[in-house]
């Protein structure tokens, strides 16, 4: 008799369980409001010695970027490392909360590498840069994600400019929380742009790229 109360008791418990309201996770661009981007927003640097074809490709949604550790800058005179990065036009901004969504896609092989950054800080010339060191992808140099190779990845990136603090979410789940690197006039950059350690060659493919802001 006990046991068949007990029973009862779970299958109704069960049953209830079945219907209960389950909490989705919030996704990271609740809240925000998606801005209008097309073509013209999207500005390519370079190495300066070659055509935009022989760097960059846009097909099928997809942006294609890659550089060679041993290229130009994207400027003569510069000393910068080597790059193609798609800098967004028409959205830098000094205050309110930002975000940046897209798609990543990094083959392997490629490593020592910066795939997103947001430009401008008063401490440095970058408040975050996302990079790739063998596999791992990181903030600056603290690996933030593991196994990010041959698979496509979600990345939110929001930046409070006026606290200011910076989130990356990877898929939508948040991954990391640090400070920004102070006033400035900001703005998203993608694709790939050499740092220590680069492999000679280096690629990110990106779509569905989104600029956001509350």
């Amino acid at each position: 008799m006990a046991s068949s109360t007990i029973l009862s008791a779970l299958i109704i418990s069960l049953s209830l369980t079945e219907f209960m309201p389950h909490h989705a996770i919030a996704d990271p661009a609740d809240g925000f409001t998606s801005l209008s981007l097309d073509r013209s927003n999207f500005v390519i640097h370079k190495p300066y010695d070659v055509s935009e074809s022989e760097r960059y490709s846009f097909q099928n949604g997809i942006h294609k970027l890659w550089v060679y550790s041993a290229d130009k800058p994207f400027m003569s005179g510069s000393n910068t490392s080597p790059r193609t990065e798609v800098r967004v036009r028409g959205y830098d901004y000094t205050s309110g909360v930002w975000q940046f969504e897209g798609y990543a896609y990094v083959p392997s092989g490629t490593t020592g590498v910066s795939i997103m950054q947001i430009f401008g800080g008063a401490s440095a010339a970058t408040t975050m840069m996302l990079r790739v060191y063998n596999g791992a992808l990181s903030y600056y140099r603290t690996p933030i994600a593991q196994n990010i190779y041959d698979r496509w990845f979600r990345v939110n990136v929001i930046h409070d400019a006026g606290a200011p603090k910076v989130k990356v979410y990877i898929d939508g789940s948040l991954v990391h929380e640090a400070d920004g690197n102070g006033a400035s006039s900001h703005y998203f950059k993608f694709g790939v742009y050499a740092q220590d350690g680069a492999s000679d060659y280096m690629e990110s493919r990106w779509r569905g790229i989104k600029v956001l802001r509350k």
